[in-house]
C-alpha cells in the first residue's frame, strides 16, 4: 500500500482484472503501555520475540505484555502494537564541548532506552573546524556489546547556517535529537576509557522516566495528532482490537470502552473486551451486566478471565481475556473460515492456560441472553451449541449483527471489497468502468457462496451488486464512485446493504436501505462473465 499523497491508499497490484484480495480476519491491534519502543507509532509484529526486541517482553506494571504473550500462545499470528505513555521522559546524552556540551536527547522515553555516543574526527579537513563525525547506538544493556540498532552521521557541523547543522540532520534520526542549541565549539572526540587511544562511548544519563499509569485519556488519544488509539490510523488495518486493562487492578473505563467501539466500527473491525477484575463467578458477571451500560455490534466478550504463569512472579495469575480470546479466534480462523461450522463451537484455552472460575451449562447459556460467551478449558460434546454473540445484546441496529459469525462476515466482506475496487478513481471514467467493478465484486460474493458463506441459497437469495446508472447516473455532478452491494448474513432474502464511495480524498462504506425488488441482478451477459471469471479464480486463492 503507498499513499498517492492526497490521503487515498493505492493497491498497486489490484486493478479491473484481477479477484478481490481475501483480507485476512484476526489480525489485531494492541494499545497501552509497554516497558519501552516508539511513542504512538504502530508496530507490526508476527511472534513474541519480536514484541520483546522492540517493546522489552514483560513488565509487571503493565497488563500489556501479557495480553500480547497470550496472544501468540494461544494462535495468534499478526499483531500491531501501539505503546502509550502518560509523562514518560526521554534520557539525554551529554557531549564535552569546549567549556559546553552538546546535549542529545533519546526519541524513545523511558529508562530501558539505553544509548551511547561516540565522537571522531576521521576525514574531516583540518579546515573543518566546526565538523565531525557522530555515532549513536542503542544497546540492550548499558555495559553490554549487544547493539540493537546503530546510526552514523559524518560530517556533521555545530554551525547553525551549516548544510549539514546538527539539530536539522538528527531531525531525521531515530535514536536522538538535538536538545537546545549547539555549542558554539564542535564536541570532543570521545576517547578509550582505557587505552585513551581508540574511539570510546559514552552512555546516556540517566535521568529517562517511565511515567505513570495510564489513564482512559492517555489511551484515547488525539486524532488530529494520531496519538493513542488514533495512531491506528496509518496501518493499513486490522481485524480485532485489544485494550488491556491500564494496570494489574485497574480496568478499562466507559469512556474508552464508548471511543474504542465507536473507532472500531469507524474501520470495520471488532472490540475484544475484558469482563471487569470483580466479575469472580458467572452469577457475579450476570448481575453486574445489569449495570453496565455498554453495548456495540463491534465489540465481544469472553468470561471468565484466564489464569496464566506469570514469567517474572513465578505463579498463576489471573489477567484479562482479550489477548488470548483474540488468538484463539485467529487459531479456529485457519481452520474454518468465519462463517465456517467450527464457528458455533466454544472457545478452547491452549495448554498452560485455564479459565479463572468454572461456568455451569445454565450460566453459560445466561451469559449467551445477555451477549457474553464463556471460555471453557476442554470442548466436550455434551454441551448445548450456542453461537458466540457480540456485546450487541438485542441492541444491534440489524438482528443478525447479535452474532459473532455473521457480523465477522460482513465485516471481511466490507473490508475486501472496499480495499480491492480502490483502482476505480484511478481509472478514465467510462461507461465499461462500472461494469468492471461489478463483474469483479460479483466474482468474490460467488466465491463465498461456492465456499458455502451463504448457505445453499441461490444467487438472488444470496448477495446482490449495483454499480451501473442506478448508482452512478451519469447526469450526476458528484464526484465519487458509488458500488451499492447487499448479501444475506444469515436468511435468504434478507439482505445488508451498503453503500461503498471511492473518491480521490478516500473512501467511505455507509449501510443504507436498498430496494431489494426493483434493485435486479447482473445482467445474462454479466453473469456468464461472473461465472467464468469465478471458475477462474477459485483455484488461485
Amino acid at each position: 500500500m503507498t499513499p498517492n499523497g492526497l490521503g487515498l491508499q493505492v493497491d498497486e497490484e489490484r486493478g479491473p482484472d484481477q479477484s478481490i484480495a481475501r483480507l485476512g480476519t484476526a489480525r489485531t491491534a494492541f494499545v497501552g503501555r509497554t516497558l519501552r519502543g516508539p511513542v504512538d507509532q504502530p508496530v507490526f509484529i508476527k511472534n513474541f520475540a519480536e514484541f520483546q526486541q522492540v517493546f522489552g517482553g514483560l513488565w509487571q506494571p503493565s497488563p500489556l505484555g501479557y495480553a500480547v504473550e497470550h496472544f501468540f500462545d494461544n494462535g495468534g499470528r499478526e499483531a500491531y502494537v501501539v505503546r502509550v505513555a502518560n509523562g514518560a521522559r526521554a534520557a539525554t546524552l551529554s557531549l564535552p564541548a569546549g567549556s559546553q556540551i552538546l546535549t542529545l536527547r533519546a526519541v524513545r522515553p523511558g529508562t530501558r532506552e539505553f544509548l551511547r555516543a561516540s565522537v571522531d574526527y576521521d576525514n574531516v579537513p583540518d579546515a573543518g573546524i566546526a565538523e565531525f563525525n557522530l555515532t549513536v547506538q542503542r544497546v540492550r544493556l548499558l555495559g553490554t556489546e549487544q547493539v540493537e540498532d546503530q546510526e552514523i552521521f559524518p560530517r556533521l557541523s555545530v554551525l547553525r547556517d551549516a548544510e549539514r547543522y546538527v539539530g536539522t540532520v538528527l531531525e531525521g534520526s531515530a535514536l536522538v535529537h538535538l536538545a537546545g542549541a549547539a555549542p558554539v565549539e564542535r564536541p570532543h572526540p570521545t576517547l578509550h576509557s582505557v587505552s585513551g587511544l581508540a574511539t570510546g562511548y559514552l552512555i546516556s544519563n540517566g535521568d529517562g522516566d517511565d511515567g505513570g499509569p495510564l489513564t482512559d485519556y492517555d489511551v484515547i488519544g488525539s486524532r488530529l495528532e494520531r496519538t493513542g488509539l488514533f495512531a491506528l490510523d496509518s496501518v493499513e488495518y486490522f481485524n480485532l482490537l485489544c485494550i488491556p486493562p491500564l494496570s494489574r487492578d485497574q480496568d478499562v473505563g466507559a469512556s474508552l470502552l464508548l471511543v474504542a467501539a465507536r473507532y472500531c466500527k469507524e474501520h470495520r473491525a471488532l472490540l475484544v473486551v475484558d469482563p471487569p477484575a470483580e466479575w469472580h463467578t458467572a452469577d457475579e458477571a450476570l448481575r453486574g451486566l445489569r449495570q453496565w451500560d455498554f453495548s456495540s455490534e463491534n465489540a465481544l466478550m469472553y468470561f471468565p478471565r484466564v489464569l496464566a504463569h506469570d514469567k517474572l512472579r513465578g505463579h498463576f495469575e489471573s489477567f484479562g481475556s482479550c489477548g488470548a480470546v483474540a488468538g484463539m479466534l485467529a487459531r479456529a480462523d485457519e481452520a474454518y473460515p468465519v462463517w465456517g461450522p467450527g464457528k458455533s463451537e466454544e472457545a478452547v484455552l491452549r495448554p498452560g492456560y485455564r479459565p479463572a472460575c468454572l461456568v455451569t451449562e445454565d450460566g453459560r447459556m445466561r451469559l449467551a441472553a445477555r451477549g457474553v460467551n464463556t471460555i471453557q478449558a476442554v470442548r466436550s460434546a455434551a454441551r448445548i451449541g450456542v453461537q458466540p454473540r457480540t456485546l450487541a445484546a438485542g441492541t444491534a441496529g440489524a438482528p443478525d449483527w447479535q452474532y459473532l459469525a455473521a457480523r465477522r462476515l460482513a465485516l471481511f466482506i466490507l473490508n475486501s471489497i472496499e480495499r480491492s475496487t480502490r483502482w476505480v478513481v484511478l481509472t478514465k471514467p467510462h461507461r465499461e468502468v462500472g461494469g468492471l467493478a461489478a463483474v469483479q465484486v460479483a466474482a468474490f460474493f460467488e466465491w463465498l457462496r461456492a465456499e458455502g458463506a451463504f448457505g445453499n441459497r441461490p444467487v438472488e437469495e444470496s448477495y446482490v451488486v449495483i454499480c451501473d446508472q442506478r448508482a452512478n447516473p451519469s447526469d450526476s455532478a458528484a464526484s465519487d464512485f458509488q458500488l451499492l452491494i447487499g448479501f444475506a448474513a444469515q436468511r435468504g432474502r434478507e439482505f445488508h446493504c451498503f453503500r461503498i464511495s471511492h473518491s480521490m480524498a478516500g473512501s467511505r462504506v455507509t449501510p443504507v436501505s436498498l430496494n431489494r425488488a426493483t434493485a435486479g441482478q447482473l445482467s445474462p451477459d454479466e453473469l456468464e462473465w461472473v461465472d467464468t471469471l469465478a471458475n477462474q479464480l477459485r483455484p488461485l486463492n
